[in-house]
């Protein structure tokens, strides 16, 4: 009977994590859609392309060597090896919560799941740095930050031991459920980086210190982004309580769930009013970044706050966002679809409202956490970046960019049939 059990609860865990692995694997179909509904039509190819190969690379450098500097072991080389069934069962039989009371899944499983995080946090950086970027030199840190930057951080948080034996979550008792900070806010700190280096769009910013509203080619194609990223966070947050097998786990999913679709609601309503308030108009634009803020604000801790607070976060987090990327284009950082706000502004913001409801944290060891992982990204991230411009560039030609990336990086447009001859 146990026997029987015990391979349900494994099957039961095991085909949760892949689910939830394949949500988040779609997230990069809703970044993709996003950033090339935001940007101009000339730069839709290139974007795309970014977001299809920076995905590939992040399984492929992550299976290298990002697992093994965040977990430790390597499937690459090692394989995965079969499940000793007998002496599994022993190990959970042996500790007091009995079967039902740990996560017992396939190493596969795992590996695929924190794989989709990674790419999900490269993702961040390519709508930041749009339209100006050369596609090689994104490719170029896409290898290094899902290879190195982003895992180490995250051996500080969600690794056992930690790299070089710091560990985060024991020293500040720092909690980050699924990645407010960990993820977002480092994808954030990353894009930041290379912002500054590359700087604005020719355009953007006049002579005389205005700044000129570049709009995106296609805001359904945004739409439907953020509704995809909106279904795949189900899976980012859900995902991350590890199991389903017993009943309190199973509770928490749903907690989660409900948690996650209340904060998007609440931030996309704030977002509007804010919007509404600022400039007399319904901004579809800040209205989407407003729901994305909510999930990412709410992803440091679904399972803690009730359905009201986890509202009332969503709804604080959309209004925040707006400020962000207002107050970001007055000082001329330039970031055509709004990630450093969204996924920077709101995930640090994620992070501190955490002691509100989850008991054992405290602001400062929020903040110490956040300063951490912000500081190490953000300072690794700035050097590869100027390692690739002093190599090769960063920047495509002005004639280029005038052009557009699309015919100047991939030699074909997005929507040919509407060139004029």
């Amino acid at each position: 009977m146990e026997e029987n059990i015990f391979h349900l609860q494994y099957a039961m865990d095991t085909f949760y994590f892949l689910v939830c692995g394949a949500l988040v694997m779609w997230m990069a179909a809703g970044f993709a859609m996003l950033e090339s509904g935001l940007v101009r039509s000339k730069n839709t190819t290139e974007i795309l392309t970014k977001n299809i190969t920076l995905y590939a690379t992040a399984c492929i450098m992550y299976m290298v060597c990002g697992y093994a500097f965040m977990y430790g072991g390597n499937f690459f080389l090692s394989g995965i090896a079969d499940v000793d069934v007998a002496a599994t069962m022993t190990s959970f039989a042996e500790r007091e919560d009995g079967f039902t009371g740990g996560s017992i899944y396939s190493g596969a499983s795992d590996f695929f799941f924190q794989v989709v995080f990674v790419a999900t946090a490269m993702s961040i950086v390519s709508g930041a740095v749009a339209e100006r970027m050369k596609l090689f030199a994104f490719l170029l840190f896409a290898v290094v930050m899902t290879g190195f930057i982003y895992p180490v951080e995250g051996s500080w948080t969600w690794g056992a031991e930690g790299f070089m034996g710091l560990n985060i979550d024991d020293k500040f008792g720092f909690k980050d459920f699924a990645g407010s900070g960990i993820v977002h806010m480092a994808g954030a700190a990353a894009a930041l980086s290379g912002v500054l280096l590359l700087g604005a769009r020719k355009g953007k910013y006049g002579p005389n210190g205005e700044i000129n509203a570049i709009p995106g080619a296609n805001l359904p194609m945004a739409t439907l982004g953020t509704f995809i990223l909106w279904m795949g966070w189900f899976g980012f947050n859900g995902g991350s309580v590890l199991k389903l097998g017993d009943i309190a786990n199973a509770n928490t999913v749903a907690v989660v769930f409900l948690n996650t679709n209340a904060a998007a609601a609440g931030g996309l309503i704030g977002s509007m009013i804010v919007a509404r308030l600022l400039f007399k108009k319904f901004d579809l634009t800040m209205i989407l970044n407003g729901a994305l803020a909510g999930l990412v604000a709410i992803t440091a801790s679904p399972d803690t706050p009730s359905a009201l607070g986890a509202t009332l976060i969503g709804l604080a987090a959309g209004a925040l966002v707006v400020f962000s990327i207002l107050g970001l284009e007055k000082v001329r950082i330039d970031d055509p679809v709004g990630a450093i706000s969204v996924h920077g502004a709101a995930g640090l913001f994620g992070l501190l409202v955490v002691p509100l409801t989850a008991e054992g944290t405290t602001f400062l060891g929020q903040l110490a956490g956040g300063a951490i992982i912000f500081t190490w990204v953000f300072g690794a991230s700035l050097i590869v970046w100027l390692i690739i411009k002093v190599i090769i560039g960063l920047r495509v030609s002005e004639e280029d960019e005038f052009q557009g990336v699309d015919i100047a990086e991939c030699g074909m447009e997005a929507y040919p049939e509407f060139t004029r001859k």
